[in-house]
């Protein structure tokens, strides 16, 4: 009888994750709303695209190198993440680029997300900032 419970389970955590994955529809670059073609033009000319995909609402663009760009249903990047490569400078406010210039010398922002509060972001050396909308730290994690 446990058996049958655990198997149970188990199909339906399949079902779900199948239905969950059905919304991810694989587009090429072409179908992206105008301003992120725009963005991906701007910031990663140099780069291949390996795949860009339409999730609901949202959109995600991977890179061959593994970087990737996330954005809203308009176009809007959310997220950029580079792996080990700096984030295009341009996109990284200012006040962001001074406080980790000033107190991680030498550190790049490899990850930038906009988020609800504010913006997270991931610097070289592994630490996760995460900035409230007036640019104050308020959470440092390793």
């Amino acid at each position: 009888m446990k058996i049958f419970r655990l198997l149970s389970v188990m199909a339906v955590c399949l079902v779900f994750t199948a239905i969950s994955c059905a919304h991810d529809k694989i587009i090429p670059v072409t179908q992206l709303p105008a301003p992120a073609q725009t963005f991906i033009k701007t910031y990663f000319a140099d780069k291949t695209v390996a795949y860009a995909k339409q999730d609901g609402a949202k959109y995600e663009v991977k890179f061959n190198d593994g970087a990737e760009v996330e954005f809203t249903r308009r176009g809007e990047w959310d997220k950029v993440d580079c792996k080990f490569a700096a984030v295009p400078e341009a996109i990284v406010p200012e006040m962001i680029k001074t406080y980790v210039a000033t107190n991680y010398p030498g550190a790049l922002v490899t990850k930038i997300d906009k988020e609800r509060f504010g913006y997270e972001i991931e610097i070289s050396n592994g630490l996760e900032l995460k900035f409230d909308r007036n640019f104050n730290v308020f959470d440092i994690d390793d």
